[in-house]
């Protein structure tokens, strides 16, 4: 288990960006793989994007293809989360999310979460 603390979130007009960052305290994250969620009111949570740590290997949705991006910072041990051209629909509440193995997107194969911080994208 690791222990992550979000920040970054805010409001933002439609085509505006933001960066969410995610920093892992108490434990290196190594070989993890770190990971942002995001849960827009009355719907699940859904996976954004996921980083693997020791190859800076990225993956995102669809959704978010092209106009987010997903980094670290080794020496902080925190990830980020740039997001552009922001959407009304990206509109959540955005978790950070780690595990140590990379076992799939699905929310039950991510063992350590953050608070979340929530992202508000006005039209």
């Amino acid at each position: 288990q690791v222990q992550l603390v979000e920040s970054g979130g805010g409001s933002v007009q439609a085509g505006g960006s933001m960066r969410l960052s995610c920093s892992a305290n108490g434990r290196t994250p190594g070989s993890w793989t770190m990971a942002w969620f995001r849960q827009a009111p009355g719907k699940e949570r859904e996976f954004v994007a996921l980083l693997i740590w020791s190859v800076d290997s990225p993956y995102y949705a669809d959704s978010v293809k092209g106009r987010f991006t997903i980094s670290k910072d080794a020496a902080k041990d925190t990830v980020y989360l740039q997001m552009t051209d922001l959407k009304p629909e990206d509109t959540a509440i955005y978790y950070c999310a780690a595990n140590s193995r990379l076992l799939g997107v699905e929310e039950r194969n991510w063992g350590s979460w953050g608070q979340g911080t929530q992202v508000t994208v006005s039209s």
